[in-house]
């Protein structure tokens, strides 16, 4: 009977804490039924569907630069996508990506999640110029 009990409580323990540490505004229990619990798109760069990674990296840096982090976000993302699309050699699929370009990319992702705009901007900044003119 004792284990039972034990075992409810270390079962009920993460989700407890999961909202008692929570903000209220991201616990369940306060979207309106029927709500979607999903995050809305991020807002698309103003860059053609066929732009290269400079493009994006440099419409990344306008937007941090205008106060603009879910758009920012969504150029470095797209950046990325590009710089990672790559041939490589079958069974090595797993293998990261050594480019400098896509290194500096994730950083200023990281930088900018952590709310470290300046940081971000460094990066991309690097970013810009290790993918070059022709990317």
């Amino acid at each position: 009977m004792a284990t039972a009990a034990a075992a409810a409580v270390l079962i009920a323990a993460p989700a407890l804490a999961q909202t008692a540490s929570s903000p209220p505004s991201d616990r369940a229990s306060h979207i309106a039924p029927g709500a979607s619990t999903v995050a809305p798109n991020l807002p698309t760069p103003d860059v053609g569907p066929n732009a290269g990674p400079a493009a994006f990296l440099t419409a990344a840096q306008n937007a941090i630069a205008a106060g603009r982090t879910g758009e920012a976000q969504q150029a470095l993302e797209m950046a990325q996508t590009r710089l990672l699309d790559r041939s490589v050699a079958i069974g090595t699929t797993g293998v990261p990506s050594d480019d400098p370009a896509v290194r500096a990319t994730s950083a200023a992702l990281h930088a900018l999640g952590n709310g470290d705009k300046a940081a971000s901007l460094d990066q991309i900044r690097i970013a810009i110029q290790a993918a070059g003119p022709g990317r």
